[in-house]
């Protein structure tokens, strides 16, 4: 099969193009820039268009074909992007004032793509948010200005068409797909007030009666606003920079999900800690989030925000759907040491565990079956290179830059939605010319005293086993309050029996952890009036309990009142129990 796709790797080594899978080798159609200073490089949305800037000009080129279609004099710049339907490329450089104070030339600049010339210019001091954002038709493009979001219509740069002025719109993302647009924007609290995300449909921006839906929110300092692909719901990582409690140094974050419809809620997660990642799956009605302290939590909700998969505790602080929504990566990069797990999203299946160690970059492709993962400066300056793997863990392709050299980016060539077809999930390891890329376990530290000692599991924490929040047999239909209790409840009894269950099978000699209250441990001799028999067994049943509370207030846990009391029931149920058991 030939290649259809390509991936732009930019570093010190210059800019080039690799054939994509199978064949992995250069491409001969684009020509090697072989420049030490390319400082941005960009595609057109559908793939067909490519654009960089090698630090004298900014060069655009025809993807198959490799005819250069145009080029500017702009040696500073450092940011390129182009319009959803290929009309306008946008560059950005840095913003200098002049010598004497006065204002700088526009830096911001938008260029037609099919005649070259500049459509507009503007003034654009922050490289955050440099980057107009155009509906996917173009029919509207945006800009935040001062607080104020700024719309154009048809490319027409010379003429705003509407203003969406809120006391101080510090952030804004209009929503992927067809007309007609929505706006969600971010404001944040000041002197007591809270921050909120609201909800609007271009262009009824009056009066916050207008608005689809709102949502506020105290604990605030920055906000992340993710649409879905079907542009019926957003959700929102709002963080504080600092945590009060000290408990974390990733300040503190909260997640919350708001409809166009109106509806919101917060996402209640059951781990403490931070938020790490939080995706939509692209099917629109699912999103998986990462959170909690190490070993991280991640599961999947719906969208009545209810836990629909939870896939344990493990090493991990990302998560990434395939462009076709078929398959989960859960993946520990960054400080971690680069594990994933590769599930199938239909069944909950793990398919595959590839570990990509030193990992700065993960992206799929767009064929929804192949994967790079790459070491990249300035994150990482030793040992750069990339890494191109089939989803069932396969390692396909390496390559590492010579040891003085450094890469800076790879990723892959993009294209529409449907390109593509999605295909059915496999867990066979596709074959491979190379070697599995399995890194040497690190040897846990063992002090000089237990060196030669067998070693016993002396694990932190224990992990959580991934478990299906839904009930067999259940339909997708969200559960109600109700149900959602009795089947908590129903899991709570079945795990307390298991426990009974593995409680009896201990041998008395396994002392228990907490050697403050040792348990007589009698052996199960039946009184034989089945009466009595139900009274013992309730009776070792709340103290089972009270043992419990014991242990999570020794481990610092806040009790309730009512738990408070039971634990002073102890002595009195110790006795009664005694009582029993000894026929009085």
């Amino acid at each position: 099969s030939s290649c259809l796709f390509t991936l732009p790797v930019r570093g010190s080594e210059g800019l080039y193009m690799v054939n994509g899978p199978p064949s992995f080798t250069e491409s001969t159609a684009f020509q090697r820039d072989s420049g030490k200073n390319c400082k941005a490089v960009a595609f057109s949305k559908d793939g067909s268009l490519f654009a960089w800037c090698n630090g004298e000009k900014v060069n655009i080129v025809n993807v198959t074909s490799a005819e250069l279609l145009c080029s500017f004099d702009l040696p500073k710049a450092v940011c390129l992007e182009f319009s959803p339907k290929n009309n306008v490329l946008a560059t950005w450089q840095a913003y200098t004032t002049a010598k004497d104070g006065t204002a700088g030339v526009p830096n911001l600049q938008l260029h037609d793509v099919k005649t070259g010339k500049c459509l507009k210019s503007f003034i654009q001091k922050k490289m955050q948010n440099w980057c107009p954002c155009w509906a996917d038709d173009e029919s509207i493009c945006a800009r935040n200005v001062n607080n104020e979001v700024h719309f154009f219509e048809n490319n027409n740069f010379n003429t705003i068409t509407n203003k969406l002025h809120l006391q101080k719109v510090n952030d804004f993302v209009l929503s992927p797909g067809a007309q007609p647009t929505k706006v969600a924007v971010y404001v944040p609290g000041s002197k007591g007030a809270p921050s909120f995300v609201r909800l609007y449909q271009y262009p009824n921006f009056n009066g916050p009666q207008s608005a689809l839906a709102n949502k506020s929110f105290f604990k605030a300092d920055k906000v992340t606003m993710l649409w879905n692909k079907k542009a019926t719901a957003v959700l929102v990582i709002a963080s504080t920079e600092v945590d009060k409690t000290g408990a974390s140094y990733y300040g503190e974050q909260t997640l919350h999900y708001i409809a166009t419809n109106g509806e919101s809620a917060v996402v209640q997660l059951p781990k403490n800690g931070p938020i790490y990642d939080v995706v939509w799956n692209p099917n629109s009605v699912e999103f998986c989030a990462v959170y909690g302290f190490m070993p991280a939590k991640a599961t999947v909700f719906n969208l009545k925000c209810d836990p629909v998969f939870d896939f344990g505790t493990g090493p991990r602080n990302a998560a990434y759907y395939s462009p076709h929504g078929h398959i989960l990566v859960l993946a520990g990069f960054g400080n971690l040491r680069g594990q994933m797990e590769v599930w199938d999203v239909k069944n909950y299946k793990l398919i595959s565990k590839p570990v990509a160690s030193d990992s700065t970059y993960f992206a799929w492709c767009p064929d929804g079956e192949h994967i790079v993962t790459a070491t990249c400066a300035p994150r990482l300056r030793v040992s750069n290179g990339y890494k191109i793997w089939h989803y069932t863990g396969s390692l396909l392709h390496s390559y590492e830059v010579p040891s003085n050299e450094e890469m800076w980016q790879v990723f892959w060539q993009p294209f529409l939605d449907g390109v593509f077809p999605a295909k059915a999930v496999k867990y066979q390891a596709v074959p491979s010319e190379l070697p599995s890329a399995e890194p040497k376990p690190a040897q846990a530290y063992r002090p000089p005293a237990l060196r030669n000692k067998p070693v016993t599991s002396s694990k932190l924490h224990e992990d959580e086993p991934p478990q299906n929040m839904k009930p067999p047999g259940s339909s997708d239909k969200p559960l109600s309050k109700t149900a959602l209790k009795n089947q908590r409840k129903h899991e709570a009894k079945k795990a307390a029996k298991q426990e009974a269950k593995a409680d009896a099978n201990q041998e008395p000699a396994q002392s228990s952890a907490s050697q403050s209250a040792p348990r007589s441990t009698v052996p199960a001799v039946t009184s034989g009036d089945p009466e009595v028999d139900k009274k013992i067994k309730n009776l070792k049943k709340k103290l089972k309990a009270i043992e419990q509370l014991k242990e999570q207030a020794a481990a610092g846990k806040q009790l309730e009142k009512n738990q408070l009391e039971k634990i002073q029931k102890e002595t009195a149920l110790l006795q009664e129990l005694e009582d029993l058991e000894l026929g009085l």
